[in-house]
Parts: structure tokens; sequence; C-alpha cells
């Protein structure tokens, strides 16, 4: 039900990702509408040891420069937005002090050094999984949830309280991504829930829904550093005069807490109630369904994280990188070569633009190929993997090839392997919950009509897209605001927002063929556990020998 009114709802959704934010300005009244959109880049620095950190400044020039763009090209003024909101990336460590600078670059969800940190904690004693069992069954009694990952913030907090003592008794607290950016624009220090919950230090029992000190004395953790917890739908606070003047906006507009992106794509996927199963390929991948209650499979290291509705939740099946792996194909695959040239033209200089753009020219291509890629697999872990098997030392790798092999075999492997590793995680997720039949499919992989049908084809459920496919992140975000304002009159009334844009039928002899290949991609990692970490364990363990000579030197 729309809650009509005179006026539109303005409002400005920051998509925060892996290398850029995506800055969304809306209109909500009678239906939703992107009014203008404007991109910015920043890095994303992957270091010898296993690090992978960003820039404050780079995500603050970057949103700053797209929002005064947005206004170039529109006829809306700064003066009618009516609130800020934000999409973002989870489980970063910015540690800030008290006028909230950050102390240090912050470590990406995808920094996995904090290895020696993890083992000293959990690894020892009475164990499963590799886990202590009593620390996991006190995590699990607390959060319904354990920092099972190397990659999860306690371990970041932990290595740099061990390795930069003199920057950690700086501290004065610890925030996520889009919590940094709160402070910056507010000047307060905030945590919206998913993020607490995503930090394994939040009590989620009945009654409790705060920070647990008993968990943050098990890991070492000081309380202090821990922020105000609001839920996503709050207003965190109103735009300072600072922040208004470098965004080129007004003073006073009100912040929402917004949300991470495992918990807003799924809403802006029209996936809002228990049963609905959603598909993420962009930089990372994931699968995410819709319950009712808090789960964990600690051994296929899926968990349910809180959801922007009381008593719904989200179980989480996450692969680090998904898109990630075509981009590397694009780079080293086919620029690195002839590959992309046609009648000795580069295609991306073509006045022509017979292809809009390289993944679209390398999808045409790969389409022309019979499924299964000529035998050829591939397995996309380039940084590690974390569902249904927990292993930074996991790497990517081309099995099979051949004399008659080539470059396009080789491209259609690495999209084949992307929807092989989805299929494994949603049918891990299977093992506890139903996922729906037919499944959303956001994300920029879901642009490709050839990558929506091999996923199709691979997992034999009926895909759909959604429009704005890219951008559903801050399409989430943009409809928490609507309903937190009134405009929209509850969650169950976003799926009228967002209609079906295309529908994709599983080809079940093409699954036929999907599915040998699939049991063989299943037993790469089984049967390669030990080469990948004779190769990887020992490269970070020697570089972080050499960076500890160094600093005694």
């Amino acid at each position: 039900m729309i809650i009509k009114g005179d006026d539109y709802l303005y409002v400005i959704a920051y998509d925060f990702g892996t290398t850029g934010v995506k800055s969304c300005l809306f209109s909500i009244k009678e239906s939703l509408k992107m009014v203008a959109s404007e991109y910015g880049e920043y890095g994303l620095y992957i270091l010898d040891n296993g690090g992978a950190e960003q820039d404050t400044e780079e995500w603050w020039d970057a949103m700053c420069t797209t929002t005064r763009r947005l206004f170039e090209k529109i006829d809306i003024r700064p003066e009618e937005i009516q609130g800020i909101t934000f999409c973002s990336q989870m489980q970063g460590l910015v540690l800030v002090d008290e006028k909230g600078n950050a102390l240090r670059r912050p470590m990406s969800y995808m920094d996995q050094r904090a290895v020696s940190e993890m083992k000293e904690s959990l690894g020892h004693g009475l164990a499963i999984s590799g886990v202590n069992i009593v620390k996991l069954l006190k995590s699990l009694i607390t959060t319904h949830a354990a920092p099972t990952s190397v990659k999860d913030p306690i371990w970041k907090y932990k290595w740099v309280q061990r390795n930069e003592p003199e920057i950690f008794s700086r501290v004065y607290k610890w925030l996520d991504v889009k919590e940094y950016l709160i402070c910056r624009c507010t000047d307060q220090f905030v945590m919206t829930k998913d993020s607490a919950f995503a930090t394994f230090l939040y009590d989620t029992r009945p009654g409790k829904w705060l920070w647990s000190q008993s968990l943050c004395e098990m890991y070492g953790v000081d309380p202090k550093h821990l922020p105000r917890v609001i839920d996503c739908s709050d207003q965190a606070g109103v735009l300072t005069e600072k922040a208004a003047d470098e965004l080129g906006l007004m003073p006073g507009i009100p912040v929402y807490g917004g949300g991470g992106d495992a918990t807003l794509i799924g809403i802006g996927a029209g996936c809002v109630e228990p049963g609905d199963t959603h598909i993420y390929c962009g930089t990372s991948g994931w699968v995410g369904t819709v319950i009712d209650k808090q789960l964990v499979d600690i051994f296929a290291k899926i968990a349910a994280i809180i959801g922007v509705e009381k008593e719904k939740y989200i179980y989480f099946a996450e692969m680090e990188t998904a898109g990630k792996c075509f981009e590397w194909v694009k780079d080293h695959l086919v620029l690195d070569e002839i590959g992309i040239y046609l009648k000795k033209t580069q295609i991306t200089e073509s006045k022509e633009k017979i292809y809009e753009s390289l993944y679209d020219y390398m999808s045409e291509t790969i389409s022309k190929l019979e499924p299964g890629a000529g035998g050829v697999i591939f397995t996309p872990w380039l940084h590690g993997n974390r569902c249904p098997f927990e292993d930074p030392n996991a790497a990517g790798m081309f099995f099979n090839i051949k004399l008659e092999t080539g470059k396009t075999e080789l491209i259609r492997a690495v999209l084949e392997g992307i929807c092989y590793h989805l299929r494994w995680m949603l049918e891990a997720q299977e093992k506890k919950v139903k996922t729906s039949n037919t499944i959303r499919f956001v994300g920029g992989g879901a642009l490709s009509p050839v990558t929506c049908q091999i996923l199709a084809d691979i997992t034999g459920r009926v895909i759909e897209t959604v429009e704005d496919s890219k951008d559903v992140g801050a399409v989430g975000a943009a409809m928490l605001v609507a309903v937190s304002s009134g405009k929209i009159k509850g969650m169950s009334a976003v799926k009228d927002f967002i209609p079906v844009k295309n529908r994709y039928e599983p080809d079940m002899e093409r699954k036929k063929i999907y599915d040998k290949n699939y049991e063989v991609y299943k037993r790469l990692y089984k049967t390669n556990k030990k080469s990948f970490a004779m190769m990887n364990a020992y490269n970070r363990e020697a570089l972080e020998w050499k960076r500890i000579e160094q600093e005694n030197c």
C-alpha cells in the first residue's frame, strides 16, 4: 500500500562496493524511479601478506565528486533532497580516533592476513571443524554465529592490536565501511544491527540485542571500542555544515543507517518474504534466502545474518570472487593478446560500437560454444574461499586443458565455474532451509542473458532478473527510507516496486552435461587442498617473516 502525498520523496542512496561507489538519486511517490546516478572509483590494495586495504579519503572524495556531478545533469536542486542513506560492503575494519579520523587504511572484508591471530584464539583444545569447542559453543549460543573465517573482523582487530600497537592505543571506535561514512556525514559514531551482528560480538538472544560483554572478554576486545547500535531504518543523525559543504548539499538533511550489501541487495531484488532466494554476482557472489529464525551451518560456513525487519534473517552463503574472475579474464585472457581485435580494429575503440562493452563481446563469443566448455573446468577461488569450505590458500585453476582447447573455451569455463560454485552454495543451503524454485538473480552478472541462461541450466532453477540489476543495493536502501518515512506502508509492499524484467527457464538436457562437470568441480578442492597449502601458506609465511625481519632491522 502506498501512502499518497503531493510531493515526491527525493533520496540519495550511496552504494559502496569493493572498488567503487554508485551514487543514486531516487524519486519515490507512486513508484520508484532512479532519476540519475554517477559512479566513482577508488582503490583496493592487495598486499603480499594476504592483506586487502582501502583508503577513507578515496571513499569520501568519490562520494563528494559523484554527488556534485548528480546535480549537473538534473533539474532537482540540493535543497529538495530529503534523505541520505547507504548500502555498502560489510565486515571491513575502520579504526578511528575521537574526531572520527581513520587511524590506518581500512581493512577490507577480503583481508586474510590474521591467520596467526585466529589460530591462537580458536585452534587449540577440543575442536569441531578446527575451532575450539568451548568458544564455538559460547559464540553460537550468544549470536547464533561464530568468527570461524580468517576474514572475519575480530581477527583484523586482533591483528592490528598485535602488529600495530601504537595505532591500536589511539583507537576510539571500531566502525564498518558505511558507519565511517555516516560518521563523516553526521559526527555520530553508530553501527547498524546488521553490521554489529557481522562482528560476531552482538548478542541476538531474545530480550538482549546488545554488545556481549562476555564475548568481548573471551576474544580480548575492548567494549569501549564498540559504537552505539541502531536499526537500519533509524535516522543516525543529520548532515553537518562541513560535510554538506564538501558534498554540495544542504546541512540538516536526515542521514539514515541503511544497511550492508548482504542485507539490502535482497530487498532491492524484491526478496522480502521467508523462502525468497536471491543470487548476487558482482565482484563477490552469494546466495541469500529469507528465513524467520536464526540458523548456522559451521561446517559449510553459512549463517543467518540479521535482516532489516524484526524476526527476519538472511541465510547467507558467500564466495569471495565471482564477477572478479570474469574481470580477471578480461584483463589477462582478452586484453593481453589479439583476441579482442576484429579486422585489426580494437573493439573498445571501434566507432561502430558493435558491442557495448568487452563483457558483451565476451558473452556473445562464448554463447556459440556448447555447454561444458569443451571439458575445461575453472575454479573461481582467486582470493581464497569462504563457503562451503573456508580456505585462504585455495586458488583458481583451469582443469582438463587439451591441445584443441582455445581461449574461448577458457573464457566460458570461467563463467561456468562461477555458476558451479553458486550451485554448490545453493545446495549447501538446502541442507538446512528450503530455497525457492524461482530465484532472483542480480548484480552485474545478471546483465548478461548468456550468464542468466547458464545459471538456470546449471542449477535447474528458474532465474528471474529485475530492472536496475546492478543497483539493487541502492534500490534496497531507498526502499528502506521510503518505508521509514511512511511513503510506503510496510516492507511487504516493496515487492510491488520490483517487477520482473526477464525470465530464464532451465534446459534440462544441458543440465545433464553440466551435472557431470559439476561433480568433478566439487572434487577439485579436496584433491588439491594439500597442494594449495604447500604453494600458498608457505609463501604467506615467508613474506610475513620477511616483513618482521625488516621491521626489526
